[in-house]
Order: structure tokens, then C-alpha cells, then sequence
């Protein structure tokens, strides 16, 4: 209870006024269900909580639902009674096994529904789940969630949403309470997915770049928390390029301006010597040194280093 509420009983006309416009405020808000209470579903139920939204909680094992009962979820015994409980599901499981196993003993219980799936997995088994769910007449989106726990319900936390836009503008304020980026990327079902596999790539290839570089520093007698802070000014330039090689791969035009694929190969060799001489894994380097070196054979090199799609591509591709 709040230390500022009153001591009195008998409630006043400004405090009743404010229950009846809280109690009118809940009762507009859209009943939704989750089905999965890992980390991430766990923190999708108490956004949901948070902005007034009646949340019923469902997971295969017991013991995950203490807390978010303790916070005004109600905890269904099965699948299909938390299905029934809400308009909206949204369900977020390991994987698309655990998928097909939690909605197939939904399927009855769906239709006249809105199921969305933000379980992380491929696009083409979104494609797969959102064909299952039209052979069986139910209301369908797919998404991904691009944020770690913490962030959710925050102003920060992105999410990408696929699947027919009316679906998705009729509950955006409800899958609002997620944060402040609920993106709808298109119609066609894969999108999301491919949202998300696109900017793991970029994520895991960053890390992989950072753990690299902190150990070729180290083995050079550098000291990696001395060095750390200054990674911020590679980061800072990012964005910029990221939007510059964006339309640059849409366009099929690398200019190669003042730091091209020649001069940028340069550089790569340096790492890969530097490496093999303090004996690093050169895995990675030497893949992107592959790709670099079939980008020059091709006679390239006053390109920009986006000329290096064209390798990555299949040679097949329409």
C-alpha cells in the first residue's frame, strides 16, 4: 500500500474518482495470454502486468509463475484454459519443436484468436508455423524479440512483427507494453525472422571481432581494459555506415571513395600476419580474407568493401 494513501475508510470524492477511472482504464485493456515462461516470457508477462493488461501465464513445467501471480497474473493449469483466457496469446518457447508441440494441443482452442509467436528460429519455419495456422483458420503473427530481458518494457526494447497488417494494427497498443520499438516489418511471414537472423549476424560477427581483438592486443603486450574505451569510436561510426552499405547493396553501386576494397585488404593481411605470428585462431580472419581476395581477382579493388556482397551472394542468385 502507499505511504501517501489515505488513513480514513471512507473514501473521497477525488479518490473515488481516481479508483473509477483506474477500474475503467483495466477494464479497457486487452486481456492477454503468454505460454512460455522463460526469462524472456517471464519478462513479457510483467511488461504486459505493468501497463494494466489482465495476463494469464502458462508454462510446461511447473514453479515458473510465482512471481508474476504475486504481481496480479492469474496462472492457468493447462494450455488450452490459458488460450481460452485472452483474444491475444502470445506464445515464446525454446524452439520450434517446443512450438509445434505447445500448438498442437491448441489448435481447438485458437481460432477466433490472435496467436503470436515470437519463439526466435528461422523464417521459413515462421513460414511453416503460419501455414499451419491457415490450414486451421487462425489469426497469425510472427515476430522476434531483438533486446535481452532487461530491456523489455522499456522504451529501448524492439521488437519486429510479420504478418497481415490489420493483425498487427489491431493489437499494437497492446503489444506496445513490450516497448518502445514494436516495428511491423511486412505481410509475408519470413520477414520478421529474417529481421532478427540479419542483425544477429552483425551482433555475433561484432563480438567475435571484439573477444579477436582484445586477444591480439593482449599477446602485443596491450593491456585489453586499457584499450577498451577506445572501441567507442568504431562503434560511433556505424550507424552512418551501416545506412551508406545499405543503399549501396540496394542500389548495386561501390563506390570506393577515399578507403576502398584495395586498400581495406591491406589491412586484413596485417591482422592475419600479426595473428599467425602470436599463434590466434585466424578462423575468422582468414574468411574474411577469402572473401576479400575472390572481390579483388575480380578486378574490384577501387571498389568500396560493399563489392564483397557480390562473393557472398550465390553466383545463382536471380
Amino acid at each position: 500500500m502507499s505511504s501517501n494513501a489515505p488513513t480514513s475508510a471512507v473514501p473521497t470524492a477525488a479518490t473515488a474518482a481516481t479508483a473509477a477511472a483506474t477500474g475503467a482504464t483495466a477494464a479497457a485493456k486487452t486481456p492477454v495470454t503468454v505460454l512460455g515462461l522463460g526469462a524472456m516470457g517471464r519478462a513479457l508477462a510483467a511488461a504486459f502486468l505493468r501497463a494494466g493488461h489482465p495476463t494469464t501465464v502458462w508454462n510446461r513445467s511447473p514453479g515458473r509463475a510465482d512471481e508474476l501471480v504475486a504481481q496480479g497474473a492469474t496462472e492457468a493449469a493447462t494450455a488450452a484454459e490459458a488460450v481460452r483466457a485472452s483474444p491475444l496469446v502470445v506464445l515464446i518457447v525454446l524452439d520450434h519443436k517446443a512450438v509445434t508441440a505447445v500448438t498442437e494441443a491448441i489448435a481447438d482452442d485458437l481460432p477466433g484468436r490472435t496467436l503470436v509467436n515470437l519463439t526466435a528460429d528461422t523464417p521459413d519455419r515462421a513460414r511453416e508455423t503460419a501455414a499451419w495456422a491457415a490450414d486451421r483458420g487462425i489469426d497469425y503473427l510472427d515476430g522476434s524479440v531483438m533486446v535481452p530481458v532487461d530491456v523489455i518494457g522499456t522504451p529501448h526494447a524492439l521488437l519486429f512483427h510479420a504478418g497481415p497488417r490489420e493483425l498487427f494494427d489491431r493489437y499494437a497498443g497492446t503489444l506496445g507494453a513490450l516497448g518502445g520499438r514494436i516495428e511491423y516489418v511486412g505481410a509475408e511471414y519470413g520477414l520478421a525472422a529474417a529481421y532478427d537472423l540479419a542483425l544477429l549476424d552483425y551482433f555475433y560477427a561484432s563480438m567475435s571481432g571484439l573477444v579477436h581483438a582484445f586477444a591480439l592486443a593482449e599477446a602485443e603486450g596491450a593491456d585489453p581494459l586499457a584499450i577498451g574505451p577506445f572501441f567507442d569510436s568504431i562503434t560511433a561510426i556505424m550507424p552512418p555506415i551501416a545506412a551508406e552499405m545499405a543503399s549501396e547493396v540496394a542500389s548495386g553501386e561501390y563506390p570506393g571513395g577515399g578507403a576502398n576494397l584495395g586498400m581495406m585488404a591491406a589491412t586484413v593481411e596485417h591482422l592475419v600476419e600479426v595473428s599467425e605470428h602470436r599463434r590466434l585462431d585466424t578462423g575468422v580472419l582468414h574468411a574474411i580474407k577469402s572473401v576479400a581476395d575472390r572481390t579483388l581477382a575480380a578486378g574490384r579493388a577501387k571498389e568500396g568493401w560493399t563489392a564483397t556482397v557480390d562473393v557472398v551472394r550465390p553466383a545463382d542468385r536471380s
